[in-house]
């Protein structure tokens, strides 16, 4: 009696299935977990998050990824921890950015005036 040819390897299980005809075997598949936010819950979430944090009831206008989670769990009713966050950004192409600290009574023309008169004469002296 003859041995029965052995299956195929299970990494070239879809070359045979291909060569036998079935092109399905060429076409992408999904990876990993499915969106929980569709793309127009996307779009919606873009839009509350461009109004700012004070529209949501937050005091102050600096978006952190506790206060995002938070919106996306009232607007959607979809929980994200807030490291998760991040990657819901991404897929926004938005990026987080760390705002400046500048003092409010911060005078922007007495500065360029400072820069201009006095800097260089204090310099000079040096």
């Amino acid at each position: 009696m003859l041995p029965s040819a052995a299956p195929p390897e299970p990494e070239r299980r879809w070359h045979h299935r291909w060569r036998a005809g079935d092109s399905s075997v060429l076409q992408v598949k999904p990876r990993g977990r499915p969106a929980r936010l569709s793309p127009e819950q996307l779009e919606q979430l873009r839009e509350e998050l461009l109004r700012g944090p004070t529209a949501h009831g937050y005091r102050t206008e600096l978006w952190t990824l506790q206060r995002i989670a938070a919106v996306i769990k009232q607007q959607f009713g979809v929980s994200y921890h807030p490291g998760h966050v991040f990657k819901v950004l991404q897929a926004m192409h938005w990026s987080c950015q760390k705002p400046q600290r500048r003092a409010q009574e911060r005078n922007e023309a007495r500065i360029q005036q400072w820069l201009e008169e006095d800097w260089p004469r204090i310099k000079k002296g040096l």
